[in-house]
């Protein structure tokens, strides 16, 4: 693809379902002193330019937290897909089609997850910048980890050469593996239309600091983001 120029109209949508069958109302527990949402949405508005920032939920709390952190909530997500078995996808479509049925038709949507709070100032900007020259059609957030991964099979499968393991030191950016975060995605717009992906065409890989790529799937999540983030706001200061 890569064909259809810079970018300019930005629309970051920032999904927020009530239900959370694994943390009950996870998207508004406190993290470092705030709701988990509002960090999210505050990396989302450091981005200048022709941007919005949408929260996308189906709960009035969600939405009312998300209006008084800076974020728009021009409607409530349809029921049908704020079920647990929804894919993101559609209510990612579903936000593109509002806001552009309002006049906001965007050249790229970029997905951040709320539930991957912890992000450096500015990554959220540099991924829209490096996006915004028009040359990829899809960006994915990632972080670095080591190449000692092993596969259960029988015999289990090693993704690294075990009879000449290398030092964690020796590793190179191309020895690395790189794991999605899930925090964060930029995508050209007509690929959530057809095929309805937020990854495709032309990829490239964002890769982030170690520490953004916490995502809160459990209680103990929450504790280690609450930790960090902390330590990232102390050491800001």
């Amino acid at each position: 693809m890569a064909e259809g120029g810079s970018i300019e109209r930005v629309l970051i949508v920032i999904p927020a379902r009530g239900g959370s069958k694994g943390i009950p109302g996870k998207n508004l527990r406190e993290v470092a002193g705030r709701p988990l949402i509002c960090w999210t949405i505050d990396h989302a508005l450091e981005v200048d330019g022709d941007v919005r920032v949408v929260v996308s939920t189906d709960d009035p709390e969600i939405a009312s937290t998300a209006r008084a952190a800076g974020a728009e909530v021009p409607f409530l997500r349809p029921a049908d897909l704020a079920v647990d078995t929804a894919p993101t996808e559609p209510a990612v479509e579903h936000a593109i089609t509002r806001m552009a049925n309002d006049g906001f038709d965007p050249d790229a949507v970029v997905l951040l997850q709320a539930t991957s709070p912890v992000r450096r100032p500015g990554t959220v900007a540099r991924a829209v910048d490096r996006f915004r020259p028009g040359d990829l059609d899809s960006l994915v957030g990632v972080v670095p980890q080591t190449p000692f991964i092993w596969h259960m099979e029988a015999p289990p499968r090693a993704e690294y050469d075990v009879a000449s393991r290398p030092r964690r030191q020796d590793l190179t950016p191309d020895t690395f593996l790189y794991r999605e975060t899930g925090s964060l995605y930029v995508t050209r717009t007509d690929l959530y239309r057809n095929p309805g992906n937020r990854i495709g065409g032309r990829v490239e890989l964002f890769v982030m600091d170690e520490i953004e790529g916490i995502d809160i799937d459990s209680e103990a999540d929450l504790r280690l983001a609450d930790i960090v983030l902390r330590d990232l706001q102390a050491s800001l200061r």
